[in-house]
């Protein structure tokens, strides 16, 4: 299943490095290319030799042994395509995280330009450590995919979370890798998410629950699938490895994604834009009186969704709706009236989808009329199913 794919294996100086021979096996009984760096420490725990009669390839070590006129380090990510740390001790983590390259295989990573798997091993007080943690987070934020350690009993004796994932699952996430489609590669899609803020005073605003949670995953998958990803979010996203545009207000979202509409081949508005604002924001915070009510005059905010419409050549413009009742009708009217190619309808009344829910289920209408309903799943999972209807098979 993996024949013609090559695959870098990076073993550091943890006890399961002895492991990963099982695992070079693995690799090269689906008929993968397979090449090996090691640490020095990582010597200490399985021999070169062993890795080169398993992987049948020379075994990198130190940094500047050189067998053509390319600088080892470029040569190894040159030639990848995928690279798996396995064993990731601590030491080496938090130099990925940090971009220390004071050994060969450091050097790959920083050089190394396509999909990394890091499967970390240590000690469970050193992986609980907050730093390690933060360095773990650091690097799942830029893309790197993080195949956490189980639960289990440790070489040290202790018994808690550091034992190395089992090597079924890094062989699952290399093989889910190489041979997923990169079914929108040269798709540069914009996706909107979370709720707009629409203030008040300096210290007050309008606005809606909107967690961001569905738009972050369509970036997510969307990026995942080969698009160059444009989010523009009202909510906080951790380090995330493409493009994020940080706004507030309707009125800046309108202005950022118009911006970026431009050039997009699609854009998907996941984001529940608030429909006013106050007319005349305080500048100043507002004294509570000794009136029992106070008055605010809120105008309409732009229609978003429907300009972006009414301006579109070849894009694909997909909307969303979010609905507390007559769900069907009410998006069948909105789709009428934007313009939109696609509208993903939510049931906002339901405690176990939506909002600030990990789970959705959504009705997707297109222009055409037809409808499809996907049933309740993660929105991860949501999120692909809608570029499935978009773009097909995925």
């Amino acid at each position: 299943m993996l024949s013609g794919k090559n695959i870098l294996v990076a073993i550091t100086g943890g006890i399961a490095a002895y492991k990963i021979c099982e695992l070079i096996r693995m690799y090269k009984r689906a008929n993968a290319n397979v090449r090996v760096i090691v640490t020095p420490n990582a010597l200490n725990f399985v021999t070169k030799l062993t890795l080169q009669n398993l992987s049948q390839n020379e075994v990198g070590v130190e940094e500047f042994t050189l067998d053509e006129y390319r600088p080892e380090h470029i040569s190894y990510a040159d030639e990848a395509d995928i690279m798996v740390v396995a064993p990731a001790t601590a030491n080496s983590i938090s130099k990925f995280a940090n971009g220390i390259c004071d050994n060969l295989l450091t050097s790959i990573f920083c050089a190394f330009k396509k999909h990394v798997i890091i499967a970390p091993a240590m000690n469970c007080n050193m992986w609980a450590n907050p730093i390690i943690q933060q360095n773990i987070s650091k690097l799942s934020g830029l893309g790197y995919e993080i195949l956490a350690p189980e639960s289990g009993y440790l070489a040290c004796g202790d018994v808690g979370v550091g034992r190395l994932c089992s090597l079924d699952k890094i062989f699952e996430a290399t093989a889910k890798n190489l041979c997923m489609e990169k079914i929108l590669s040269g798709k540069k899609i914009v996706i909107t998410a979370g709720g707009t803020i629409e203030d008040i005073d300096p210290v007050r605003y309008i606005s809606n629950y909107s967690s961001g949670k569905m738009g972050i995953a369509l970036a997510d998958v969307g990026y995942e699938l080969g698009a160059e990803v444009t989010l523009v979010s009202t909510v906080a996203t951790k380090q995330k490895p493409y493009k994020v545009i940080s706004v507030k207000s309707a009125l800046e979202m309108q202005k950022t994604v118009e911006n970026e509409f431009l050039t997009s081949d699609c854009t998907i508005m996941a984001a529940a834009v608030a429909d006013y604002r106050v007319k005349n924001k305080s500048e100043h915070k507002m004294k509570k009186t000794d009136e029992n009510e106070i008055s605010i005059t809120l105008i309409k905010n732009p229609d978003i969704l429907k300009s972006l419409c009414e301006k579109k050549k070849n894009q694909i413009v997909v909307g969303f709706c979010a609905e507390s009742e007559n769900l069907f009708e009410n998006a069948k009217q909105k789709i009428k009236n934007k313009g939109c190619d696609y509208l993903i309808a939510n049931d906002i009344s339901r405690s176990d989808i939506g909002f600030s829910s990990d789970y959705n289920e959504v009705t997707i209408l297109k222009k055409d009329g037809t409808i499809k309903k996907l049933e309740r799943a993660e929105k991860s999972v949501i999120a692909r199913m809608i570029f499935e209807e978009i773009y097909g098979q995925v």
